[in-house]
């Protein structure tokens, strides 16, 4: 995530300074808390499972809207089943994507026809898939299932997959202050439901933790139950162009594939983005913004897939975490393109704050 850096961190305790984003103030004079005491990073080089057989495993993805190419949670999740395939040879792989207006029973058919042709385990990416697997997974008591972002469905064939993504959030507002010029910022939400108001909250509790003069734009996509929210770069762009009108100069998106309009926003107004979930600096579908993307707050679903078909070969599914938060890496924050590694020891400290309890996150704006 954040490479073993030193680089001294650039923040002073700036006192009674008053900018403020209608100021036009720097960031230096946006900080206004003084930075936490300055830490190495810690190394998230895990080792590749390479010595355990998933060859008995059939894998099957259910993704959510966008599916594969999404530069966002989907390909997160691909990704974590590609790595798998590579190191613990699993067997066969399958998926498909849901559209962005289907309705439930297509969702249960869908995985109803994964357990039909043996596909086991089968990981449902996406909350939305929640109501489908409750109805789904009692009726293939011996197929196992995984949900991402969902801990709702109590079976016991699921697994759910959950993450701190305000932890993450939180040293993404962080971030944003620090590179700020207008001591203004922006969050794009897709759809407007409590999964993504956890992203809400934590950026905006790390931007007003470290600065008294922070204005925070928030604005949503799409009502909750219009999950074309999370699909729709057109009205990402719309609204984050709206954003930049009223001075913000860094926005963080959590809206999925829409995250790409953000950025051409971003880009058309010589501003500052902050992608979610993967690399997104280091995605195709996004190369030809990535300049203007100065971190992506990482939500590992790669880590929680691999990690869950390796602890299913090994037959040992109580070796997961209850939760995938900083203290496992499950969330953190990305630093290709080199932006944001004048700010790594502060960004490392408030990590290592909250991992200790020092700052608790609200998951709730």
């Amino acid at each position: 995530m954040a490479g073993a850096l030193t680089m001294t961190a650039c923040a002073k305790d700036s006192g009674d300074n008053s900018a403020s984003g209608d100021d036009g103030g720097s960031a230096g004079e946006c900080v206004t808390a003084q930075a936490p005491p300055p830490v190495e990073a810690s190394s998230d080089e895990r080792e590749a499972a390479t010595d355990v057989d998933a060859s008995d495993l059939k894998v099957a993805l259910a993704f959510d809207v966008g599916g594969r190419g999404d530069a966002s949670f989907n390909d997160a999740a691909a990704a974590g089943v590609d790595q798998a395939e590579e190191d613990m040879g699993v067997g066969d792989t399958t998926e498909s994507t849901a559209a962005g207006t289907e309705s439930e029973d297509a969702k249960q058919q869908r995985l109803t026809q994964m357990a039909d042709k043996g596909y086991d385990p089968i990981i449902a990416v996406g909350f939305a898939y929640a109501d489908a697997l409750k109805a789904v997974a009692p009726e293939f008591p011996d197929t196992q299932f995984a949900i991402v972002d969902d801990d709702s469905v109590d079976e016991p064939n699921v697994t759910p997959l959950v993450f701190a993504e305000e932890q993450g959030s939180f040293l993404a507002g962080v971030a944003a202050v620090y590179k700020s010029q207008n001591c203004h910022v922006g969050f794009v939400g897709g759809v407007d439901t409590p999964l993504i108001k956890k992203f809400e909250a934590g950026f905006v509790q790390g931007a007003e933790a470290v600065s008294d003069n922070v204005t925070v734009e928030v604005d949503y996509l799409t009502p909750a139950g219009d999950i074309s929210g999370f699909n729709d770069p057109g009205k990402g762009n719309v609204v984050g162009k709206a954003q930049l009108n009223k001075g913000a100069d860094v926005l963080y998106h959590a809206a999925g594939a829409s995250g790409k309009g953000v950025f051409e926003a971003a880009a058309a107004g010589d501003a500052l983005a902050i992608g979610v979930d993967s690399d997104q600096y280091e995605q195709k579908t996004v190369a030809d913004v990535k300049d203007v993307i100065m971190t992506s707050m990482l939500k590992r679903v790669d880590v929680a897939v691999y990690d869950y078909i390796r602890a299913l070969a090994e037959d040992d599914l109580d070796s997961l975490p209850e939760r995938f938060d900083l203290s496992v890496d499950g969330v953190g924050y990305s630093t290709s393109g080199g932006q944001v590694d004048d700010i790594a020891e502060v960004l490392n400290g408030y990590k290592k704050q909250i991992v200790d309890g020092e700052i608790e996150v609200s998951a709730t704006p």
